[in-house]
């Protein structure tokens, strides 16, 4: 049918033009079984192409294509019959695995185990795995890439956090330590201390002052019971870094007040152990120290005796009106009976002398290292308690002070340094200030030997020409010292003594020699 439809369009071609067209010899058609190409659509009149059995047979129609060379349209239905090939069989192919998955999807799980399976090729099935894998790796690689750098990011986040944090602790610590030192200072100081009461003190005769005092100070006054009964503590605000506020750090010192009648009774004990070698009981003043002492060792305990002088007065007017009365020679009556029976508590304590007082002061100094103060009245406990006060906040200023990079410190205004200019004045008065650092040498004698040789450098080129060392070591010797003017001046000589000590000074290489050993 297709050739019939070619052979009709081809004689009207011919009959409608008088151009000459080659003549192509067809073969027969044949009939075709293909099922594809029955169903395939009809092409229009303008080009139709058919390929029939298996060879390939190509039929070409012109209309309307005078214009377009039989060589190029040849070709074009050349490439066309190529592309509609491998359409057709890529359609039918799809159409096969359609059918096939389809079957699979319709059968039973024991029919899908009996059906064929659809073998891939070898290199399909190497491309579609390295593709799978490929693809799963880029993905952990890249999850473990944001993993890295969010960690990274959040380590350079807690770096600067510390970083931060330990520039704050340092700006506080710098802080701190100026807030310290300026606390130390003397007009400072006392603002930084706090002086602990206990409560049984302020209830006695002087407690009002005493607190009063304490609050002119300057100071703080915290009221807290204390370890050791009627006693006063320190302590100190030390500035902290942190923004709580300054810590209170305690000081060792401790002021005790003792009553008059325990004074008493612990020197009269000390005083019968003492008489009877050893043989009391009772406790005395030392052992009960002692005793306070091995309870709080950190403590350095002083005490404080208030009217001590009122029962050495009260003791001696007893022994005076019992002196007027034996002299006299009157016995006591009824009344008197009643008036001794009213004083009975100053007749109970013992009787103790100033003599015995002092020993037994004495003893407790030489044994604990405790110091006693002997006030008169409460005003004088309570100035006490300040200049107390004062000195246990300038003593680490003035222990700071004290450290010094020398293990000597001169006091005397001559020993202060000479001062020297560019010119070089003041170097004479230098070098006689060295030579007076010599034990026993005087303005005088210094005079002596710079008047001889004004400078070390001149002493040391005099050595440098003596021969031997006993010419060295006497070199100064025989140089006079002048003392006074007029007719009361009188002369000596420096000595070999002093000669030698130079000598050692100005030669000695060891740091450790004794400048004063004897010739």
């Amino acid at each position: 049918m297709c050739s019939d439809s070619l052979q009709s369009e081809d004689l009207r071609s011919s009959s409608d033009s008088d151009e000459e067209l080659p003549v192509f010899d067809f073969l027969q058609p044949r009939p075709s079984t293909d099922v594809a190409s029955q169903k395939a659509p009809k092409k229009p009149a303008s080009s139709v192409l058919c390929s029939v059995g298996s060879a390939d047979v190509m039929m070409i129609s012109s209309d309307s294509e005078d214009d377009v060379p039989l060589a190029q349209r040849v070709k074009l239905r050349q490439d066309s019959a190529v592309l509609t090939e491998g359409n057709r069989k890529g359609s039918s192919e799809s159409e096969h695995l359609l059918t096939t998955l389809d079957k699979e999807r319709r059968s039973t799980p024991e029919e899908a185990d009996d059906l064929p399976h659809r073998h891939l090729s070898a290199s399909e099935t190497g491309d579609a795995t390295k593709a799978t894998k490929r693809s799963a790796e880029e993905i952990r690689a890249s999850r473990e890439e944001a993993l890295r750098r969010r960690q990274a990011r959040e380590r350079r986040q807690q770096d600067r956090e510390a970083l931060k944090q330990e520039q704050e602790r340092q700006k506080a610590e710098r802080r701190a330590l100026a807030e310290a030192s300026k606390s130390l200072r003397p007009e400072e100081c006392i603002k930084h201390m706090v002086v602990a009461v206990d409560p049984a003190l302020l209830q006695l005769e002087g407690g009002g002052t005493l607190l009063a005092s304490v609050q002119a100070l300057g100071c703080s006054c915290a009221i807290e019971k204390q370890p050791l009964p009627r006693s006063v503590t320190w302590a100190r605000q030390a500035p902290s870094a942190q923004q709580n506020g300054a810590a209170r750090v305690p000081e060792p010192h401790v002021v005790m007040q003792m009553t008059v009648e325990d004074f008493i009774t612990l020197i009269h004990n000390y005083i019968q152990e003492e008489r009877h070698s050893g043989s009391a009981c009772s406790p005395t003043l030392t052992s009960w120290v002692r005793e306070r002492q091995r309870l709080h060792p950190d403590k350095r305990l002083s005490l404080a005796v208030i009217e001590l002088e009122s029962y050495f007065r009260a003791r001696k007017s007893r022994s005076q009106k019992r002196l007027r009365a034996a002299v006299a020679g009157e016995e006591a009556g009824g009344g008197k009976e009643k008036k001794k029976r009213r004083s009975g508590h100053a007749e109970k304590l013992p009787e103790v002398s100033r003599v015995e007082v002092e020993e037994a002061v004495v003893h407790l100094q030489l044994h604990t290292g405790v110091s006693v103060r002997f006030l008169s009245t409460w005003k004088e406990f309570s100035d006490h308690i300040t200049m107390t006060t004062k000195a246990v906040a300038e003593a680490p200023f003035k222990r700071a002070r004290e450290q010094t990079g020398f293990s000597f410190y001169l006091e005397s205004e001559w020993a202060g340094g000479q001062r020297v200019d560019k010119a070089g004045k003041g170097l004479l008065q230098a070098w006689k200030r060295q030579i007076q650092q010599f034990n026993r040498v005087s303005s005088d004698v210094a005079a002596a030997i710079l008047a001889a040789y004004p400078s070390p450098q001149l002493l040391k080129k005099a050595y440098s020409q003596c021969r031997t060392e006993n010419e060295k070591l006497s070199l100064l010797s025989d140089l006079l010292i002048r003392r006074g003017e007029g007719v009361t001046s009188t002369t000596r000589r420096v000595g070999p003594e002093l000669s030698k000590r130079l000598f050692l000074l100005m030669h000695s290489r060891d740091p450790e020699q004794n400048l004063d050993a004897s010739l």
